[in-house]
């Protein structure tokens, strides 16, 4: 999936996105995207870890930047997102958040999101349901 068009949008100006310090990827396949977040001052938890809310703000950027790429001229927003984290990150590791569509509605996209560690470790598994608007309606 070619997320170049709202990688652009989301850079023109401050967000979550880029406060955290998230980095959107293009991906071969038409139903997934990824996204990369270094472990930082910006996204960690006191005790030095991936916060886990920085986690969930990570899986839910990345399904909107897929199904907002899905859906050109459309407002995706995320409506559900529930998580499991399974294991810390240490400040200084980068995750990857990969996300794949597993369901495409005309108003609702369901999206699996592993996010792994630079070992590929398993840290936190996200399903995130997206609402989609469409300003033409």
């Amino acid at each position: 999936m070619n997320v170049d068009r709202i990688r652009e949008i989301i850079n023109e100006k401050p967000n979550l996105s880029t406060a955290l310090g998230m980095e959107f990827v293009s991906t071969p396949e038409d139903d997934t995207c990824m996204a990369r977040m270094k472990v930082d001052e910006r996204n960690r938890q006191p005790f030095g870890f991936l916060s886990g809310g920085a986690s969930l703000a990570l899986a839910e950027n990345v399904a909107g930047v897929g199904s907002c790429s899905i859906c050109p001229g459309c407002a995706c927003v995320g409506i559900e997102v529930s998580g499991s984290h399974v294991q810390a990150v240490s400040e200084g590791d980068t995750v990857t958040a990969f996300a794949q569509l597993l369901h495409k509605g005309t108003t609702l996209h369901v999206w699996n999101v592993d996010i792994r560690n630079s070992l590929g470790d398993l840290i936190s598994n996200v399903r995130v349901t997206n609402y989609v608007i469409n300003p033409k309606r």
